[in-house]
């Protein structure tokens, strides 16, 4: 474990007004605010929605034709599940975010360098993000949905004000890493790959850096209280970080750490569990009130290999998305080798192994169940009991991987961005609800 003065503290820029202090104090206005809006309302919100089934037309009229994907397991042409498709991206679709607000909009980016917001409803385009020279990989809006923010490859980082379509702020990092709004507050947190770890107020621009090892910051998570952030590195190391006094609260290296660059991070509800998985294959499960680690998991397949040479497990398989269960001592691990792993975190033993034909890109759980949402490179999204590790139900339509996807708050629909060029909405049906 390193000190706080071995780890390096915050680097502002000139600027006088990046301190933080006075009146305008961000944590400060963290420890006042209520919250985020309470979903209650979001059933009632969505009960107007008016899917329309328009998809076939829709890709007939962008006039795609559609090249088979190269790496991917199976035929994925076949049946349609979904109730709408967004259609205007010519490239891959990288990123999804849903306006956590009302849950209608959402933004997606992808390769083609734009990024556009549109509404879940029928698929009609509000605005384009215009502007991007690169692949735009990170996107979503800011805690009040007042804000969406784009990020590309190269570090362009720009934020519209939604109800207006207008740019408000645009910036310039390195290489872009990982993007992510604070969870109460108007800032804008983004890693990028010389180490760094920014921070800005938007759109005033007032801006904090966290400097960590001379290596990207793969991944990063504000924790729920606002106060602190935790990020990974390439080099394995994790970082939990102070935002207000700018200083790294703890430094897990070493052993502590990964034996390979970090892939994920997760926190539970109160924010005093860290989940981080790598390349190496393990998730950690470290306390946010002590920096320690609290338990490892290693996927059975790893473990029972003694004799692996060292580094090999890594080039066939790592630890690509990883969450907690709101309501039971359950936390999922997705591989890329296409196992989902449901840890029990009070023995921490291996309750379920759940397995797909291909890679698994990402996990969600749905709020309020122990019920777990996974996409793979397969193109199917999958719906699993974690209490049974039963298969509930799969959605399909997409022609290549999903690449990401996002959950309404009210499980009642997923969004999926995927190598086809194209962004599904699915409505979620199950019995039990």
């Amino acid at each position: 474990m390193e000190s706080e003065s071995e780890s390096g503290a915050a680097a502002d820029t000139p600027l006088e007004t990046l301190s933080f202090h006075g009146d305008e104090e961000i944590i400060e206005v963290v420890e006042l605010d209520p919250g985020p809006p309470d979903p209650d309302d979001l059933a009632q919100e969505m009960e107007d929605v008016d899917f329309e089934e328009e998809e076939e037309e829709e890709g007939n009229e962008e006039g795609w034709v559609l090249e088979p994907q190269e790496g991917v397991v199976g035929s994925m042409e076949g049946p349609d599940d979904s109730e709408v498709t967004f259609a205007l991206h010519s490239a891959s679709v990288f990123c999804v975010s849903l306006d956590p607000k009302t849950n209608t909009l959402a933004v997606t980016g992808g390769e083609d360098d734009k990024a556009f917001v549109w509404r879940l409803s029928d698929g009609e385009l509000l605005f384009e993000c215009a502007g991007h020279k690169d692949s735009v990989t990170c996107a979503g809006f800011s805690h009040d949905s007042t804000l969406v923010a784009t990020g590309d490859m190269s570090g362009l980082l720009k934020v519209w004000q939604v109800d207006t379509k207008e740019e408000v702020w645009s910036f310039e990092a390195g290489d872009l890493e990982w993007m992510e709004w604070h969870p109460r507050a108007p800032v804008l947190l983004a890693g990028t790959a010389d180490g760094n770890t920014w921070m800005w107020k938007v759109p005033n621009g007032d801006c904090k850096t966290f400097q960590g090892p001379n290596c990207p910051a793969t991944c990063g998570r504000v924790l729920p209280d606002g106060k602190r952030a935790v990020v990974g590195y390439e080099d394995g190391t994790i970082r939990i970080w102070d935002l207000k006094q700018g200083n790294a609260i703890y430094v897990l290296k070493g052993t502590e750490g990964h034996q390979g660059p970090l892939t994920c991070v997760a926190t539970n509800q109160d924010g005093s569990l860290i989940l981080t998985g790598s390349v190496d294959c393990q998730a950690k499960l470290v306390s946010a009130t002590t920096g320690k680690v609290v338990g490892v998991f290693r996927p059975e397949t790893v473990a029972s290999q003694p004799n692996l040479g060292e580094g090999e497990e890594s080039e066939s398989n790592s630890v690509e998305s990883l969450g907690f269960c709101s309501v039971m001592p359950l936390a999922a691990v997705g591989y890329l080798d296409g196992t989902l792993a449901i840890y029990d975190l009070s023995t921490q033993t291996l309750r379920h192994q759940c397995q797909h034909q291909s890679g698994i890109v990402q996990l969600l759980w749905e709020a309020g169940t122990a019920v777990v949402y996974t996409c793979s490179l397969d193109g199917i999204v999958r719906l699993w009991d974690a209490r049974t590790g039963r298969l509930l139900t799969d959605y399909r339509g997409h022609t290549a991987e999903i690449l990401d996807f996002a959950l309404s708050k009210d499980a009642s629909l997923v969004v999926t961005t995927s190598g086809d060029h194209k962004a599904k909405v699915f409505c979620v049906q199950r019995p039990d609800r």
